[in-house]
């Protein structure tokens, strides 16, 4: 079987390498127009800032080390320009002296990423432009910084990489700002309310989000002196755009290959509408696992783990690869936020009822030393209790709350299923009811009538009609009533009993004990707000 695979970074190399384990007889060899092959693509941001030292930390293999170890060829510089499926040949031309070859397959693997997104305005050719997906990219900006050219800096674009940048120019004293066209930060990655305490406390970080804010020129007569964007002009000293990727596949615009934009659309084995061509990694489509649908996922994981399957289809094995749930998580300034699953929106969109919390729990034991804590959304099916997504914040361990979560999902349990599980404790680890497990006790409350709360954009929409009381351990909001769980008793002084009335605390825990006494003494309007000041640090603003 001769196999061609068509890049070389991450999927490529995985697909190629996992080939040849499984059929040494096979004959692979992989095109790749850059010079480097399987690089750390997701450590860019780290080297920066020097977080990872050396430059060739970043590249897992030479061509001439993977060879060695895998027994697969590399031919680098050497760049694909056209597929003749019905000839099932490929042509490339070497981009050092313009040789044009051809190439024939029984199978093609095309793995050729994506790169960074371009934007159409004047400056970009200024000096101290960066973009960020190869480790010479990273290696520019990291000198200039270390150079001492770069005091302020503008990033357009509030995604992973964008974020991930801003926080390790701000571990070397840059003033960051970040400017982004969507309402909010890490767009569709996020709800609305969870971006926004995101945005909120890089604020408290030193890193500033500018949403809903266009980039429309970059200034300066050598290099940088300032980025206009559609709110006003900011000085800068390096702007560094990360607006997204594009996928790299204009070469098969001619060959037949279905695609959405610009993203080649796979089957659960990996393969494009011509069976014998296979499409992995950020040029391609994969499905969501819970909706069945396809899904653009221009992830790390993803490539490896795509490129992987394919890899054992092409051997001849049964493969259903089932898909993505859009996890990702990310070490920002100063915190850490996880997701998978679906978004609230996206769940009622895909047919369920969706039903959701936010609440503010420990990370580990309170009385151990370096406890914080997590704010946790998790959304699920009002019906069925299953659990369909997941968005958390904290300093701690957010990868193993959103890991706990991937397996939940991907295995459909319910809350019932979460609820009693045998999850592991000790003080410096977790808490006595794991935090994960505290969360599904809340949303089952919620969904059991036991708890009656309110979501920040309800809080939005109708907290006005509430009257707030303040349900804390101590009095903490200024100009509301203060209601005492130790000394209730009876009837609250100066509360109606069917008042409306919206309890307030740190988290939302004490809320929910005073609600729960203050029902049984016959109110019957009351609702605690999800999150408490923790969540909505307005609320103690405003003193």
């Amino acid at each position: 079987m001769k196999v061609i695979v068509v890049g070389g970074v991450a999927a490529g190399t995985k697909a190629a390498a996992k080939l040849k384990r499984e059929d040494r007889n096979a004959d692979i060899r992989i095109l790749t127009k850059g010079k480097d092959i399987s690089y750390a693509g997701c450590g860019l941001p780290y080297y920066v800032s020097g977080v990872i030292r050396e430059k060739k930390d970043l590249l897992v293999h030479t061509p001439e080390s993977y060879e060695k170890v895998t027994g697969v060829p590399v031919e680098i510089r050497t760049e694909v320009t056209k597929v003749d499926r019905k000839g099932k040949t490929v042509e490339a031309v070497n981009l050092d002296t313009g040789a044009v070859e051809a190439y024939a397959y029984d199978k093609l693997v095309i793995a050729t990423g994506a790169r960074p997104f371009e934007p159409d305005c004047p400056g970009t050719q200024l000096k101290n432009v960066f973009y960020m997906r190869t480790p010479e990219d990273a290696d520019m900006l990291r000198q200039t910084v270390e150079a001492g050219e770069i005091r302020r800096a503008v990033i357009v674009g509030g995604g992973f990489i964008g974020l991930e940048i801003a926080e390790n120019l701000a571990a070397k004293d840059v003033k960051v700002s970040v400017i982004d066209f969507a309402p909010h930060i890490l767009p569709g990655f996020l709800d609305p309310e969870i971006a926004d305490y995101v945005e909120n406390k890089l604020a408290d970080a030193g890193v500033m989000c500018f949403t809903g804010t266009g980039l429309e020129e970059i200034l300066g007569e050598e290099k940088v002196e300032k980025v206009k964007t559609s709110r006003r002009a900011m000085k800068a000293d390096a702007c560094i755009l990360a607006m997204g990727i594009r996928p790299n596949t204009e070469f098969l615009q001619d060959a037949g290959l279905e695609m959405f934009k610009g993203a080649l659309l796979t089957n659960q084995a990996l393969q494009t509408n011509d069976p014998d061509i296979y499409a992995v990694g950020d040029c391609a489509m994969v499905t969501n696992r819970i909706t069945g649908k396809p899904q653009w996922s221009p992830m790390g994981s993803t490539a490896n783990i795509a490129g992987r399957a394919a890899a054992q289809h092409l051997a001849g094995k049964t493969v259903q690869y089932p898909g993505v749930l859009g996890t990702g998580v990310a070490k920002l300034a100063g915190f850490c936020m996880g997701r998978t699953g679906l978004l609230e929106q996206a769940a009622r969109e895909a047919g369920y009822d969706a039903e959701s919390v936010i609440c503010v729990v420990d990370d580990k034991a309170h009385y151990y030393p370096g406890a914080a804590l997590f704010v946790i959304k998790l959304i699920a099916d009002r019906e069925s209790h299953r659990l369909l997504g997941m968005q958390t914040v904290g300093t701690g361990a957010v990868d193993k709350l959103t890991d706990i979560a991937v397996t939940a999902i991907s295995m459909k349990a319910t809350l019932e299923d979460l609820q009693y599980m045998d999850f592991a404790y000790a003080p410096p680890f977790s808490t006595a009811i794991h935090p994960l497990q505290h969360a599904v006790n809340i949303l089952l409350n919620k969904l059991n009538g036991e708890l009656d709360s309110m979501t920040a954009a309800e809080y939005a929409e109708e907290g006005e009609n509430y009257r707030i009381v303040d349900a804390g351990i101590t009095p903490s909001l200024h100009g509301y009533p203060y209601v005492d769980l130790n000394s209730l008793d009876g009837p609250a002084d100066g509360l109606g009993r069917n008042e409306k009335l919206l309890l307030v605390c740190s988290k939302g825990k004490r809320a929910y004990l005073v609600q729960n006494r203050l029902k049984a003494y016959g109110y019957t309007d009351t609702k605690v707000l999800e999150g408490g000041m923790t969540f909505h640090t307005e609320l103690t603003e405003e003193e």
